[in-house]
């Protein structure tokens, strides 16, 4: 099972280009797609979640042309998009009834087995009588992930899914996504590293509407390693810095800025060479087309 974008293009009407010929091969699993916010993530969703026409290009899941069969992808397709509305006095039982009626599920006793089923996989059950408006930000999200799931998809698109969750709401999140990529295609569109860095086994890096890296992590990481330097300056000094070194990324830490650069030999000046991790590949990629310091 896997899902083939070839040559994929975009561009609006005021005249952004949101893709640029991008090609992508996502096998069954967890695939990251990582880059900052305006970097494409959303549109290529968009467009693969058959919201939206690419103006060039091709998509096709299990020989399925996704761009002109779309029926026949959406009956195969689970979606949770970066913001989703809900009725706030509907409970949840309710509502997952009602999807899977939408979704074709005509028998009563099945769509009821199949909303307590999906309720007791991502930990609602016992909130299945409560008004979906009263739901905290990590169970709106474990209850778009049931939604996503009714029908049992082949293919699941969860877009920006840990914005503003708590450390215990992501963990509980993180752990629900990773059963469901054992046995299905999941891709995880996201701009925070460590989401990608816990869940995928294979990743994408986009900016600026482009493929800059596509592979699994530690072929990421076999790229920048040994190559990363850090040292602590003043914020003062950033410009120098930046014009003599490959400038990746910034971070203020008690008054000090902590510079990161990546050099192919060890640049002396104060440097110390450090271990080299996905953020430091996620930076090097993207610095090469955005300014550092607006990451």
């Amino acid at each position: 099972m896997e899902l083939i974008i070839k040559n994929l293009s975009k561009t609006y009407s005021n005249g952004v280009k949101a893709l640029n010929d991008i090609s992508l091969t996502v096998p069954q699993g967890m695939f990251g797609l990582l880059g900052p916010n305006g970097a494409g993530k959303s549109t290529l969703m968009r467009t693969i979640a058959t919201l939206q026409d690419a103006d060039f290009g091709t998509i096709t899941l299990n020989g399925i042309d996704v761009l002109k069969d779309k029926q026949a992808v959406r009956e195969r397709l689970g979606y949770l998009p970066q913001d989703f509305g809900l009725y706030p006095r509907i409970n949840a039982e309710t509502m997952l009834d009602h999807i899977a009626q939408m979704k074709g599920i005509g028998n009563k006793s099945e769509r009821k087995e199949l909303v307590a089923s999906l309720l007791q996989k991502v930990n609602l059950f016992k909130d299945r009588k409560k008004g979906l408006g009263t739901f905290s930000g990590g169970m709106r999200q474990r209850f778009g992930i049931a939604q996503a799931l009714v029908g049992n998809p082949s293919l699941i698109i969860v877009d920006e899914p840990t914005a503003g969750l708590d450390p215990s709401e992501r963990n509980r999140f993180y752990n629900l996504l990773s059963e469901i990529g054992e046995n299905t295609i999941v891709i995880l569109s996201t701009h925070i590293v460590e989401d990608v860095n816990t869940l995928c086994s294979n990743m994408a890096i986009i900016c600026m509407g482009e493929v800059l890296m596509q592979g699994k992590p530690k072929e990421g990481l076999s790229i920048v390693q040994g190559k990363i330097y850090k040292k602590a300056i003043d914020k003062s000094d950033l410009e120098k810095y930046r014009k003599d070194y490959q400038v990746i990324s910034t971070k203020l830490i008690e008054g000090k800025l902590s510079l990161r650069i990546e050099s192919d030999e060890n640049p002396g000046n104060g440097f110390v060479p450090t271990p080299a991790d996905l953020e430091d590949v996620y930076f090097s990629f993207i610095s090469k087309k955005v300014d550092p310091i607006t990451i």
